[in-house]
């Protein structure tokens, strides 16, 4: 794990969720099984949250490749995710290229960089997850 993600996980659980770089974005730390290793890997994600739908963003920070992460979740779907103060077991669901590219416009409209992200990374599609609790 990089020292930044350290700093981010360190920072989270120090504060029930809060990340002060990240203002009032909501944050999600998922703990995934590496695809290749078997290890739990730990993410911390911007995250868009409506109601009790959580929804993560396979961004990159807009490059080419999709984030190592990506394919974790295509070979080991069932992750533990941390929101707030809170941890819950979920499954994380790829949404279909529409419905994902819908969503992830729609936490453009609240996170602009999210925008910036879509066009870094074109003309990769971004990959959108659902994250549901089970």
């Amino acid at each position: 794990m990089s020292d930044w993600n350290a700093q981010v996980i360190e920072e989270f659980r120090a504060n029930e969720g809060k990340v002060a770089q990240f203002g009032d974005a909501p944050l999600v730390i998922l703990n995934t099984i590496g695809a290749k290793s078997g290890q739990v890997r730990e993410i911390p994600l911007v995250a868009l949250v409506e109601g009790d739908d959580v929804f993560v963003f396979a961004s990159k920070g807009g490059a080419s490749t999709n984030p190592d992460w990506f394919y974790n979740l295509k070979a080991n779907p069932e992750v533990s995710v941390e929101f707030g103060a809170e941890t819950f077991e979920a499954t994380a669901i790829q949404l279909p290229e529409k419905m994902g590219q819908d969503t992830l416009q729609r936490q453009a409209e609240l996170l602009p960089q999210f925008g910036e992200y879509v066009a870094s990374a074109a003309p990769r599609i971004i990959p959108v997850f659902s994250v549901q609790r089970t």
